[in-house]
This record gives C-alpha cells, sequence and structure tokens, in this order.
C-alpha cells in the first residue's frame, strides 16, 4: 500500500478529505486525478460512463492505496446524472470534487449536427454545474473543500474546427475563476486547470499529426495532475506545463489576437488533415 509523503498528506486530507468525487474516472487525466487523491489518503467516488474502464482504475486504485472506492456508471449527458451521482455518494462527505469529463468534436462546425451540441454542452456545461452547485454547497457548510474544472487552451481563444468544444472550455475556466473569488474566503478552493495536448487514450486515439514541429510535446496526465494538485488553493486559473504557458503568453500578449486564432486553425487543420 503506497501513500506520497507523511505531513503533506495529512494536511491535504484535512483540508480536502474525506473523499473526493472524480468525474471522467476511468482512463487519462480522470485515472491520474483518481491515483494522486488516493495517494494523499482521500476515498474516492468514480463517475465514469464505461463500466470496464471503470472497473479497471477502482481496482489498481484499491490494490495499491487502499482506500474505500465507491463506483458510479453513469452518462453525464442524461439531465439526471447528478442525481443518481447524489444518491451513489450518500452519506459519503465530499471535500473535494474533480470535473474532468468531457465530450468534443473535432471537423467544422456544420459537420455535426445539432444533437451532438446538445450533448456537448450537456457533459461540459451542465453537468458540472449542476455538482458544483450541490457538492459545493456542502463543502461551504463545512468552510472547506476544493473543486477542480479541467479546462484547455483550447478556451483561451477561437479555435478553428474546435469552435464549441473551445467555447465551453471558455466557460469551464471563466466559472471557476468566478467561484475562487466567492468561495475562496469562506474556505473552499477551486481552479481550472487549462490543459494543453495531454497523452490520454482519447488524445492518442484521435490520431493527430506532427503539425509544427515547434509545437509543445503532449504532456502525461500524471503531469498535469500533480501540477493541478500543487496549485490549488494558489491560483484561479492556470495553464498546465511551461511550454504551454509560453505559447499562451506569445498568442496572448504578443500576437494580434486574429493572428493567434489564424494559427490555431491552421494547426488544427494540419493536426487532423481537415478541408
Amino acid at each position: 500500500m503506497e501513500r506520497s509523503g507523511g505531513e503533506k498528506t495529512g494536511q491535504f486530507r484535512q483540508q480536502y478529505g474525506p473523499a473526493a468525487l472524480i468525474a471522467g474516472a476511468s482512463e487519462g487525466l480522470g485515472a491520474a486525478y483518481s491515483h494522486a487523491l488516493a495517494a494523499r489518503g482521500l476515498d474516492l467516488v468514480l463517475v465514469a460512463r464505461r463500466p470496464g474502464p471503470l472497473d479497471q482504475t477502482a481496482l489498481d486504485i484499491s490494490n495499491k492505496y487502499g482506500v474505500q472506492i465507491r463506483k458510479v456508471v453513469c452518462d453525464l449527458a442524461d439531465p439526471q446524472a447528478h442525481l443518481v451521482i447524489c444518491q451513489a455518494v450518500g452519506d459519503w462527505k465530499i471535500g473535494f470534487l474533480v470535473y474532468n469529463a468531457a465530450y468534443s468534436h473535432i471537423g467544422s462546425f456544420l459537420s455535426a449536427d445539432p444533437d451532438e451540441y446538445i450533448r456537448m454542452s450537456a457533459v461540459n456545461v451542465t453537468a458540472p454545474m449542476a455538482l458544483l452547485h450541490h457538492f459545493g454547497a456542502r463543502m461551504l457548510d463545512r468552510g472547506r473543500g476544493g473543486v477542480v474544472l479541467m479546462s484547455s487552451i483550447a478556451g483561451m481563444q477561437g479555435a478553428g474546427f474546435l469552435a464549441a468544444y473551445g467555447a465551453t472550455k471558455a466557460f469551464a475556466r471563466i466559472l471557476a475563476e468566478g467561484l475562487w473569488y466567492e468561495w475562496g474566503a469562506r474556505g473552499v478552493d477551486i481552479i481550472a486547470c487549462c490543459a494543453g495536448a495531454t497523452a490520454t487514450p482519447n488524445y492518442v486515439n484521435s490520431k493527430p499529426l506532427q503539425a509544427n514541429p515547434l509545437a509543445p510535446k503532449p504532456q502525461s496526465p500524471e503531469a498535469v495532475a500533480e501540477e493541478c494538485l500543487r496549485r490549488i488553493g494558489r491560483n484561479p486559473s492556470f495553464v498546465s506545463g511551461r511550454a504551454n504557458r509560453l505559447v499562451c503568453f506569445l498568442m496572448q500578449n504578443i500576437l494580434p489576437r486574429r493572428m493567434a486564432i489564424r494559427m490555431l486553425g491552421n494547426t488544427m487543420r494540419a493536426m487532423y488533415n481537415l478541408e
């Protein structure tokens, strides 16, 4: 059984325990957050749509860290998903919430039908707000807690072929920053993690091409999760990875915005051979 080092682990559990809920927990970033939080001594509620990968992640964590785990199989696009999750949580006190689940469409805006964008809005916007409203209220009542909303550098400016997805990720960042102000003085920390390309199964399965030899290399999910957990309580939002921060600085502060938007659109076009 493994745990991270002593005093810091105890402090983290005292501030953010006794249990964490991770939405989108079965693999990639969600699994990385789940392992990292279990290593800090938190029991886990793991939420995912596919039971097979969820069962495997739960088994791996249980064997490695010995924490208690509850599994919730549900589709976060379902309007009743938050009710299913709240019922499964029961009397557990959730002191830490990670909303990692996301739905994306890569391609021109009109290449997807409206139902796909409705689903995207449900997973990326509506479900996190419902969970934040429920569990955030309870954290505020206890005067302590933490929330991570996974955003993306795609939400920092318009991105051709990722227009709707980028808009939902901008929403996550703005929501976190606003609640950081509202909730921080009451003991609840919230942070938006704006990740770049990350070597998750979904990213690898999308088969991106090497669009630019100078582009930052994909980060590991573990590196993103650990950086976020180090920064929570200090920043309302951050860009994960030094190379990604440099790119975002150039895009946000040096280049004209129209040029930054064109560059990102051209990168997406080349990465996925889009017309």
